[in-house]
């Protein structure tokens, strides 16, 4: 009865539109003032899609950097490949290509592995985070359980969740789901992104820009590589990063973000006929 006479009642309903578009202009206010307490508390900066940094807690008056503040240092200008370095280098890394062939009688020492990878640790980083992390696979009951891994993974992939064009456009490469090179290569190197660390004094410590760092480092790191004489297949096998973390036991805050496959081809290696863009296709001047 209560209802049915509110209404009933001849006021309410005359003006009831606007007593609606009230109702959800109040709404609307909340929801903004909502979503601001929200950012001040979790403050993250999306421009352009190219960084997203979250932070627990509200900042303090007592923050500290996670590098220790010390006096600069004068730069000291490293060595180099001059004279005519630039076409060196180039002709250099020229020569390098994935290879799906790998020799398993021919083995890289170990520390030539861990030079390339000293050189890769050089690379930029977001705030000097360095946001990377690399696992060397040597043992072959590791290497065996990686390719099982990648391989269960791959065939769903390739059956299911890629899509017919991409599949298509991976045949003149001649790949498909089963990865010899897994097992054959006598090294694979898993390269980590580490999407927060731990800061002095126990909390949790943003990295900034971790992909792009950590992708830098692992360019650094082909190229180290081509440069010690070894050949490498870069890899990023869909689906595969939480079950190979699990393997590696790694840390939570480590994403798998590439795979290599090292060591030194066999004598009857073949590799895709391909050309690369020419300059003017990816320069544009100024």
């Amino acid at each position: 009865m209560a209802v049915e006479a509110f209404l009933n009642s001849s006021k309410l309903l005359q003006h009831w539109p606007s007593c609606l578009l009230g109702l959800l202009l109040v709404l609307a206010i909340k929801y903004v003032l909502n979503q601001r307490k929200k950012s001040s508390k979790n403050y993250s900066t999306d421009r352009d899609g190219d960084i997203e940094t979250e932070f627990e807690e509200e900042a303090r008056g007592d923050l500290q950097p996670a590098l220790e503040e010390k006096p600069h240092v004068q730069f000291v200008p490293g060595q180099t490949l001059n004279p005519n370095g630039a076409r060196r280098f180039l002709e250099l890394v020229r020569g390098r290509r994935s290879i799906r062939s790998f020799s398993p009688l021919t083995k890289p020492s170990l520390g030539v592995i861990e030079d390339c990878i000293r050189a890769a640790g050089t690379a930029p980083s977001g705030a000097h985070t360095e946001p990377w992390t690399f696992c060397v696979v040597e043992e072959a009951s590791v290497k065996q359980s990686v390719r099982a891994i990648v391989e269960h993974e791959e065939q769903i992939n390739y059956n299911k969740r890629m899509h017919p064009q991409w599949v298509t456009d991976l045949r003149p490469l001649q790949t498909n789901h089963v990865k010899p090179y897994l097992t054959d290569a006598p090294y694979l190197i898993l390269i980590f992104k580490q999407t927060y660390g731990t800061a002095k004094d126990g909390r949790r410590k943003t990295h900034y820009y971790n992909e792009i760092s950590t992708s830098i480092s692992a360019g650094i790191l082909l190229c180290s590589l081509q440069a010690a004489g070894l050949s490498s297949l870069v890899t990023t096998p869909l689906n595969c990063g939480p079950a190979l973390r699990e393997l590696l036991g790694r840390p939570v805050n480590e994403k798998l973000l590439i795979l290599l496959a090292v060591g030194y081809p066999t004598d009857d290696c073949k590799v895709p006929d391909l050309k690369r863009k020419r300059l003017d296709e990816i320069l544009v001047k100024y």
